[in-house]
């Protein structure tokens, strides 16, 4: 029998330029990325040259701390470029697709409920599907030598804008229902299939076996990972939580049926700029040039691999990031306004009652990326603990991350949170304090002490 959560906590962010549920099958891409940027923590180690030829599922880099850690290409072709930051610091590998059909890596096959445990990893590990998984506390690509208590996977999202998993799974029933099989073989404890209450969901999730499928209402961050761990299965000190999301656990079924890397992914284009805001079907490190061309408005653009409030900022022939499921595009706020905390505000939106458009809650915006506002010191205003939906203090937790106690950050519950926890508090903050890089900064302290 399911449980239903109930979240007060939270705030829901209304925006203009959500995606219809229209499926558009996206242009073939000439290139595509993947970038060791988007996992944290990770020292990669090139497997790789410039001009050499791979196919789907061809390690591209590793894990210089974790070898058995691979980074594969999503397409078969030809690395064209490695592209570095300061220090030489690897950004992205680039791959220039081949013409014709996909060429892949060849990986085992099978049932993974007749499988053993070692047997189920190492195939992940190879297939270059390991880094899908990832872990709390700490918020990093999970470590295979462990075994988790629990997993987790959240089957929808309440970030702004963000995609229906519903429709994402809608066609890939059996998938899914492979991919947990594949989970249940990683851990003793349970697999937490997670839904909103509010409205009928999937049967690619309500039919799903071998789950214990758990109900939440409520508002943003309800749809966090992090929030239906809180809730159903703390971490504390020495425990360790799996996670990872619908598309990835559909990824990893696919493995199993069909002995390949298939990195056919779903993403939702949105935002208030783009003129005809649809679901495309693509590949995974797909370059976004060919989805927004034609597409957007006349402004000046902010593209966003991923939502507003977590998500990174691209440029707009940028690639997908690895574990993104939206591209957002909303106005540049390069302009300033004279007066403008002082005007009327009514198209503007506000979490508080600044501005006389919280008259109407039902309303949609189109922020742009101005910060109306300079930082300021770190004061106690009781706005953090208004959103923050855990039984945690959130500003003394960031104070104790600031003087970096690390017996302190652990009492206040530094374990269970990560950045995208906070992301909230970030957007409502009268300081204009980077909370998610405070909240990375203290996990990164944190991984330094304990090993």
């Amino acid at each position: 029998m399911s449980n239903v959560i109930k979240i007060r906590k939270g705030l829901n962010i209304n925006l203009k330029g959500k995606a219809e549920k229209i499926f558009v099958k996206a242009p073939s891409s000439e290139t595509y990325a993947v970038k060791p940027t988007d996992f944290h923590g990770l020292l990669p180690k090139l497997t790789v040259e410039i001009g050499q030829e791979v196919k789907a599922g061809t390690a591209l880099f590793h894990d210089k701390n974790r070898p058995e850690i691979v980074f594969v290409s999503p397409v078969s072709g030809v690395v064209k470029n490695i592209n570095r930051g300061e220090r030489r610091r690897i950004l992205e590998v680039v791959v220039e697709k081949s013409f014709g059909e996909i060429g892949y890596e060849s990986f085992d096959r099978g049932n993974p409920l007749e499988m053993s445990r070692e047997t189920v990893i190492s195939n992940i590990l190879k297939s270059g599907l390991w880094p899908s998984i990832r872990q709390r506390p700490y918020d990093i690509i999970a470590n295979p030598a462990d075994e988790p208590k629990s997993v987790f996977i959240s089957a929808f999202d309440t970030a702004p804008l963000a995609p229906d998993y519903d429709l994402m799974v809608k066609e890939s029933g059996r998938e899914f229902q492979t991919g947990i099989d594949a989970l249940t073989r990683l851990t003793k404890g349970k697999i937490h299939l997670n839904i909103h209450a509010e409205y009928p969901a999937s049967q690619v999730f309500t039919n799903a076996t071998n789950v214990q499928i758990n109900k939440f209402i409520g508002p943003h961050p309800s749809g966090n990972v992090g929030v239906q761990i809180h809730h159903i299965d703390p971490v504390n000190k020495g425990d360790v939580v799996w996670f990872l999301s619908p598309q990835d656990v559909i990824a990893i079924g696919r493995l199993f049926l069909n002995g390949i890397y298939d990195a056919s992914w779903i993403v939702a284009l949105c935002g208030s700029e783009v003129l005809k805001p649809r679901y495309y079907k693509l590949l995974k490190g797909h370059c976004i040039s060919n989805l927004v061309q034609d597409n957007l408005t006349e402004n000046c653009h902010r593209f966003i691999s991923g939502n507003v409030l977590t998500g990174t900022k691209i440029e707009q022939n940028g690639y997908l990031g690895y574990y993104d499921s939206q591209v957002t595009v909303i106005p540049e706020g390069s302009h300033y306004e004279l007066l403008g905390w002082a005007m009327p505000g009514l198209k503007k939106y506000s979490a508080g009652r600044t501005f006389f458009s919280w008259l109407a809650p039902g309303k949609e915006y189109a922020p742009d990326t101005n910060l109306n506002g300079g930082h300021r010191s770190l004061v106690m205003t009781g706005q953090y603990e208004k959103v923050f939906p855990m039984d945690i203090y959130p500003m003394q937790l960031i104070k104790a991350i600031i003087i970096e106690d690390i017996d302190l950050m652990e009492k206040l519950g530094i374990y269970e949170v990560s950045p995208e926890d906070f992301a909230l508090c970030e957007f409502i903050c009268t300081s204009k304090t980077e909370i998610q890089s405070l909240v990375r900064k203290g996990l990164d302290l944190m991984i330094k002490e304990m090993n």
